[in-house]
C-alpha cells in the first residue's frame, strides 16, 4: 500500500492561525495528535502515516505558541481551557464536531482537560506520559521523589532567566535535555536541527514556557469531572521517564470509569519515538474500538446523543 502524502494546512481557531500536518482520507474518523514541550507537530512523524494508512483522518497541529502557529503574547493566553478550545476549533475548521485525541506530555494534559470538560466532542482519548491535572499535586505531596523531579516547573516560573539559559549556545540545554532523557539515538542530529529552527521562531521560547507559567492562574473551567464510561481512555506510560513517576498512570485511572494503563518498562518519556511500532499498534487497536474496557454504554445511540450535545456546545463556544 502506498504511503499517503502529508498535507500542510493553515487553519483558523479562536482567532489564531495554526500550522498543522494532515494525512489520510478526508472522510475517515478524525484523530488529532497533540505534542508536548519542547516539540512540535514533528513529534508525531512516526505515527501520522500508520494511522492514515489505517483509514483515519489525522491532524497534527503545532499548538499555540509553538513552531509555525501563532504566538499570542501574555501568560494568560496559555490557560488550559484556552488550549483545549483551540483543539475543538481546529476540529471545527476541518468540518468536524467530534474526534479522538492522542496527547503526549503537555498535549496529554490538554487531552485530559478535553475529556473532563468537553467530553461531548471526544470519542476516545489516548494519553502518553501525561499526568491527570487533578492528580499531580496530590500525588506529589505523597511522593517526595516526584516533587524533586518536578523542580524544573518552578524554575520555569521565573521571568527572563529560563529564556536566557535555554537559548544559550544555540539552545544547547534544550538539545541536551532531549538526548539525556531519552534512549541513545532517539533524537538524531537532523531532528535536533528541526527543533532548533522551531525554538528560534520569534518569541517562541517565551510562549512555550508560558504554558508552564499559566499553571498558577485561575481558570474558568469547572472542578475536575470524573470521566464517564462512554469515553474510553487508554494511558501509555514509559516507565523510565525522568520527570514523571509511573504511579501517576494508576492515579489517573482512578478518575475514569473506562480506562486502562499500559506500561512500557523499557521506554522513557519519549515512548512514541523509542517504541513507535508498539505505540502505534496500541493506538490503532484502541482507536479502532478494540480495547477490552469499552462498554456497551458507548452505543450508536449514545454517540448520536453526543453529537447533538457537541453541536450545542459548539454553538455556545461560537
Amino acid at each position: 500500500m502506498a504511503t499517503r502524502p502529508l498535507e500542510a494546512l493553515s487553519l483558523q481557531a479562536q482567532g489564531l492561525r495554526f500550522h498543522a500536518v494532515a494525512a489520510g482520507p478526508e472522510d475517515g474518523p478524525l484523530v488529532i495528535l497533540l505534542h508536548g514541550f519542547p516539540e512540535t507537530s514533528y513529534a508525531w512523524r512516526h505515527q501520522v502515516a500508520p494511522l492514515a494508512e489505517a483509514g483515519f483522518r489525522v491532524l497534527a497541529p503545532d499548538q499555540r505558541g509553538y513552531g509555525n502557529s501563532d504566538k499570542p503574547a501574555g501568560v494568560s493566553a496559555y490557560q488550559l481551557n484556552a488550549l483545549a478550545l483551540d483543539v475543538i476549533g481546529l476540529a471545527q475548521a476541518v468540518g468536524r464536531q467530534q474526534f479522538s485525541v492522542v496527547g503526549h506530555d503537555w498535549g496529554g494534559v490538554v487531552a485530559w482537560h478535553l475529556a473532563m470538560h468537553h467530553a461531548v466532542h471526544i470519542e476516545r482519548a489516548a494519553i502518553l506520559n501525561a499526568p491527570h491535572p487533578a492528580t499531580l499535586l496530590r500525588y506529589t505531596l505523597r511522593n517526595p521523589l516526584q516533587l524533586f523531579k518536578s523542580a524544573y516547573v518552578g524554575l520555569f516560573q521565573l521571568p527572563f532567566a529560563p529564556e536566557l539559559m535555554l537559548r544559550a549556545n544555540n539552545y544547547q540545554a534544550m538539545a541536551w535535555a532531549l538526548k539525556a532523557s531519552s534512549r541513545p539515538g532517539t533524537f538524531k542530529p537532523e531532528d535536533i536541527t528541526i527543533y532548533r529552527q522551531a525554538w528560534a521562531q520569534p518569541g517562541a521560547l517565551t510562549t512555550m514556557l508560558n504554558w508552564y507559567r499559566a499553571l498558577p492562574l485561575p481558570t474558568a473551567a469547572k472542578a475536575p469531572a470524573r470521566i464517564p464510561a462512554t469515553l474510553p481512555i487508554k494511558i501509555l506510560w514509559g516507565d523510565r521517564d525522568t520527570a514523571l513517576e509511573r504511579g501517576l498512570a494508576e492515579e489517573a485511572v482512578t478518575w475514569c470509569d473506562n480506562a486502562e494503563a499500559i506500561h512500557l518498562p523499557g521506554a522513557t518519556h519519549w515512548l512514541h519515538h523509542e517504541e513507535s511500532e508498539l505505540v502505534n499498534a496500541q493506538l490503532l487497536e484502541f482507536l479502532e474500538g478494540n480495547n477490552s474496557n469499552t462498554t456497551s454504554a458507548n452505543s450508536a445511540a449514545g454517540r448520536k446523543n453526543k453529537k447533538a450535545e457537541a453541536k450545542t456546545e459548539a454553538e455556545a463556544v461560537g
